[in-house]
């Protein structure tokens, strides 16, 4: 066998290797993001507040500190003082003690099912014979009483956004122009998402125009990204934006519960990533009039205009390439 036969058949035996060593990488690798956040699934440091007399509050939160790093506990004045906590996003609930008993304040548009464990640990823990009440203060909408909706949303974002910077990038927009079609894609898929899940499903009831402005900027933080890592280091970009958004930002997003309820890095890593920043800011912009969705705006913006400038700037890069490119010496002729 000649050497020029031998070496294309190495290089498709090792491509042939490659591709049964990076599968079963990949299956593993999902499988790690996706179910062990599930697995591990439980309250660290959640927020909730109590209010009462400060014999009765010293009583609940002794009772409460049996759930050991479980729950960060605030005090306020009385139900009113914490009710508006709930309604800025501080706490995800409250106990509020009063001389006919005790009353938990939950929200369950924050998490439904954070408001069903809040319930279980205080009637638990409530004592012998006493009633407790629930009211449930921020209520999820009618039209996705489970937020199965909302969790369900995220990753056809994520998949929107890496369409939208792999198309772009394809189909060998540059500079300008690849900025012009990330913001255009982002807007139209934003329009798009909110008609259907807010006036067709019923599953957002907040300002109509803040929740498509919330998903234009997470389909563009995200697709930008995409299209950024591309234009920097070229097509393994997509595979590391795709590690990010979808990998890893998707399962760490803590939508389908609450970033508490996922181990404290997780919960931590995924409000820094897109997909988990766009569903908090969607939280907060659809039931709890903007509360506390500066942080997620801010996460959502840094990415959003660190992708589009890496894209200006690779194009950029690559027409300086060009130019300094030595010219092809033609072959003597005879």
């Amino acid at each position: 066998m000649s050497a020029t036969t031998t070496a294309p058949a190495l290089g498709a035996g090792r491509r042939t290797i490659a591709v049964m060593v990076l599968i079963p990488t990949v299956v593993a690798l999902a499988l790690w993001a996706f179910a062990w956040p599930a697995a591990r699934t439980a309250p660290r440091d959640l927020p909730i507040g109590v209010a009462g007399p400060a014999t009765a509050v010293t009583a609940v939160e002794e009772r409460l500190s049996h759930h050991e790093g479980a729950f960060e506990v605030h005090r306020y004045e009385d139900a009113t003082a914490a009710r508006a906590a709930i309604a800025d996003r501080d706490v995800y609930g409250a106990v509020v003690v009063t001389p006919g008993g005790t009353e938990l304040l939950t929200a369950s548009a924050a998490s439904p099912v954070v408001a069903g464990l809040l319930r279980e640990a205080v009637t638990a823990q409530a004592p012998e014979g006493a009633k407790v009440t629930v009211t449930d203060v921020v209520a999820a909408p009618a039209g996705d009483p489970r937020g199965a909706v909302l969790a369900s949303s995220l990753l056809p974002l994520a998949l929107a956004g890496a369409a939208a910077g792999v198309v772009t990038t394809l189909l060998g927009l540059r500079g300008a122009r690849a900025a012009t079609a990330l913001v255009g894609a982002s807007v139209l898929a934003g329009l798009v998402g909110t008609a259907l899940a807010d006036s067709w499903l019923g599953a957002l009831t907040g300002d109509w125009w803040a929740e498509a402005g919330v998903l234009t900027l997470t389909v563009l933080a995200i697709g930008s990204t995409f299209a950024g890592l591309a234009a920097l280091i070229g097509k393994p970009g997509f595979g590391l934006g795709a590690l990010l958004m979808i990998l890893i930002g998707n399962p760490f997003s803590g939508v389908s519960s609450a970033p508490e309820l996922l181990p404290t890095a997780v919960g931590s890593l995924g409000q820094l990533l897109p997909p988990g920043a766009g569903g908090s800011a969607l939280r907060s912009v659809s039931f709890f009039d903007g509360a506390a969705a500066g942080g997620p705006l801010l996460v959502l913006s840094v990415w959003a205009v660190a992708g589009l400038t890496a894209t200006l700037l690779g194009a950029r890069g690559r027409r300086t390439e060009s130019a300094t490119a030595p010219l092809p010496v033609p072959a003597p002729v005879g």
